[in-house]
């Protein structure tokens, strides 16, 4: 059985616009998903990937039975959504960036003791993982602080694990590391990783985070107008619509920067200290870039800056159409 299984699903919504008359109104229907299919098996972690407006958190609502398909099959964790709402609940965690199920003026604490009762775990089950999430995500330092007091990456770390806390099957993250520094971003990645890959849970991440999607996600689904525009990894689509990755050399003596085949020099930086090549990795890879600029440069460092997603995802939509 899949965590996820869903099959030419649509759903329509009708906008009423102003049609120049005083008693009537044009009545337009618009596909907010048009026809997407997909699956999910469990233990996968895939980032399903589209511009605003592409039908990303429509679908995440579709397969939590909060909106009803206007046609098409939805079965999450083996179950209709809307028919067996409130036994999904018991097997499906939710975080979206915008709404808390936290309880603004509690404590972070009573959260999940109320959390708890609404999931009808017993103590002896939700007290240890609360002690077990606490121990991952840092907790303990702010459990006693009312929410509405919490920093951001600390109400996010508290939105996760209160969408864990009854050890759900699948997870469905709407931008996670959003507003995060830097550590909070890492530390939270590194947290959902270790968490799938000690208890087999399903991600279903929606993000515009490149990071996110490299640290977690084994496979991305992009959409663009409700409909399913690339299935597969994320070097693939990279490949696909030949974005370019830009190496970073840094050097401990500036040296005259050489031509290497299948790069451009972008520029020079840091009083020559710094070579900016990019590349495509259809035409040549970091290694052998380097290589080429390691024959009369001596390199201090290096790093590798992968395409932004919002550009790639640009040029995906540009040449599908």
């Amino acid at each position: 059985m899949n965590a996820l299984e869903v099959h030419d699903l649509v759903r329509e919504y009708v906008v009423r616009e102003e049609s120049g008359s005083r008693f009537r109104r044009r009545r337009t229907v618009v596909r907010a998903v048009d026809g997407l299919s997909l699956r999910v098996a469990p233990g996968e972690s895939v980032g399903f990937l589209g511009a605003n407006g592409a039908g990303k958190s429509t679908t995440v609502k579709l397969l939590t039975g909060i909106l009803v398909p206007t046609s098409g099959t939805v079965r999450t964790c083996g179950l209709d959504p809307v028919a067996r709402r409130r036994d999904l609940a018991r097997r499906i965690g939710v975080v979206f960036g915008q709404r808390s199920q936290l309880w603004w003026d509690l404590p972070l604490r009573e959260s999940f003791r109320l959390l708890a009762a609404i999931h009808r775990l017993p103590r002896s089950v939700w007290e240890p993982r609360l002690r077990e999430l606490d121990e991952r995500l840092d907790l303990g330092r702010f459990l006693a602080t009312p929410v509405r007091q919490l920093s951001l990456g600390q109400r996010m770390r508290g939105e996760v694990a209160a969408a864990l806390l009854h050890s759900p099957e699948l997870l469905l993250l709407d931008e996670p590391t959003i507003g995060l520094d830097v550590l909070s971003s890492e530390r939270l990645r590194r947290f959902l990783d270790a968490e799938r890959a000690e208890r087999g849970t399903t991600l279903l991440l929606t993000t515009h985070d490149t990071g996110d999607v490299q640290r977690l996600c084994d496979r991305v689904l992009v959409v663009d107008r409700g409909r399913a525009a690339y299935d597969g990894d994320l070097p693939g689509l990279v490949r696909r619509v030949g974005a370019r990755r830009i190496l970073v050399v840094d050097l401990r003596a500036p040296v005259t920067p050489r031509t290497v085949p299948g790069a451009e020099l972008l520029g020079v930086e840091e009083g020559g200290l710094r070579l900016r090549y990019a590349f495509s990795a259809q035409e040549t890879t970091a290694a052998q870039v380097l290589a080429q600029v390691a024959q009369d440069a001596d390199v201090r460092d290096l790093s590798v800056e992968e395409p932004d997603i919002a550009d790639v995802l640009r040029t995906l939509y540009a040449t599908s159409g």
